[in-house]
């Protein structure tokens, strides 16, 4: 099964989730050649006043990037976001994803991210905008309420369809389960019931199989990926290969995960230059060899590491002794 966003029909039912401080250009380009059918960027606020911090400067850069070129913002005011997106646009995105489902509390004590589904007059209002204001697809992410007893998923839904949103990804707990909890497929479910618009089912998807078993339960055009991606960008090629033979792919050789930890890292020193990339290194590295044999001992010293050199040295080095013993194994 295809999935359609406007005129961008993906190559893959499988996505990217937006994750500030992990979906940075280098990261995106790696999952999106490693099977992603398309990648969100990091959250961007939509005070524009604020763009001119260097953090905000390296998430607004997209040249060279795939298509589609999906872009996230985050905001409480209408005109203020509507402006947001037209930047946005002009920089080169090719789709605008609305956040009203991040939980986090710095962005919520503001009333941005899942705190707006409150407030579903101001949705509707904050989407009229942004929509009016663009003319590529706009997108939403959202929960499936603000709590427990407050969830207004499908009202949100219906609401965002109406305003011309194209595509809604909904992650399956409310503001206040955080990341915690069962995931409530059955929400997600009566919600793509609800609409006609694509729906992408979010949260605690981390194999193939649940991949599976999450699209046929509730009926939705794809899934999206967060933070099973972290050190694990195989994930996307392995789900779509899943879903579309029903077969398994085979183990990731200690080789291949070799291969795209060096150029991750190569591209992380290259996008942040050398004191910046070094330090965002050391967290990418962590993900990757948490489950690998002595991991924790290579991270630990890897972590001690100040040069660029030095960390593609250790690196290489770590995983020759890993392949020779695959070699040997086999």
């Amino acid at each position: 099964m295809s999935l359609t966003i406007g005129p961008f029909t993906l190559q893959s039912q499988v996505v990217l989730a937006p994750m500030a401080g992990v979906t940075d250009q280098p990261f995106r380009l790696l999952c999106k050649r490693l099977g992603a059918g398309m990648v969100v960027a990091e959250m961007l606020t939509s005070d524009t006043r604020l763009w001119n911090t260097r953090k905000s400067q390296l998430r607004l850069i997209h040249q060279d990037e795939p298509e589609p070129r999906s872009v996230q913002i985050a905001g409480t005011e209408p005109d203020q976001m509507a402006k947001a997106a037209q930047l946005c646009v002009e920089r080169g995105a090719q789709i605008v994803d609305i956040n009203m489902g991040c939980p986090a509390k710095k962005v919520c004590k503001k009333a941005a991210g899942s705190a707006l589904l409150k407030d579903e007059v101001l949705v509707q209002s904050i989407l009229k905008a942004v929509v009016a204001a663009v003319d590529v697809p706009v997108t939403l992410k959202i929960r499936t309420g603000w709590s427990p007893d407050q969830r207004n998923g499908i009202t949100i839904a219906e609401i965002a369809e109406d305003c011309g949103i194209q595509a809604l990804a909904v992650h399956g707990r409310t503001r206040a389960c955080a990341y915690k909890g069962e995931v409530e497929y059955d929400t997600i479910a009566g919600i793509k019931e609800a609409v006609g618009i694509p729906i992408l089912a979010n949260g605690d998807i981390t194999t193939p199989e649940q991949a599976r078993q999450v699209l046929e339960h509730t009926r939705a055009d794809g899934v999206m990926i967060g933070r099973a991606a972290q050190g694990n960008p195989w994930l996307f090629r392995e789900i779509q290969h899943y879903l579309d033979t029903g077969e398994t792919l085979p183990k990731t050789s200690y080789k291949d995960i070799s291969t795209v930890i060096v150029e991750h890292l190569c591209r992380l020193h290259e996008f942040y230059g050398d004191y910046l990339g070094v330090r965002i290194a050391r967290k990418h590295l962590g993900w990757y060899v948490q489950h690998l044999p002595m991991g924790a001992q290579f991270k630990s010293r890897f972590n001690q590491l100040d040069l660029a050199s030095e960390q593609l040295a250790s690196a290489q080095e770590y995983f020759a002794h890993l392949i020779e013993g695959e070699v040997m194994a086999a």
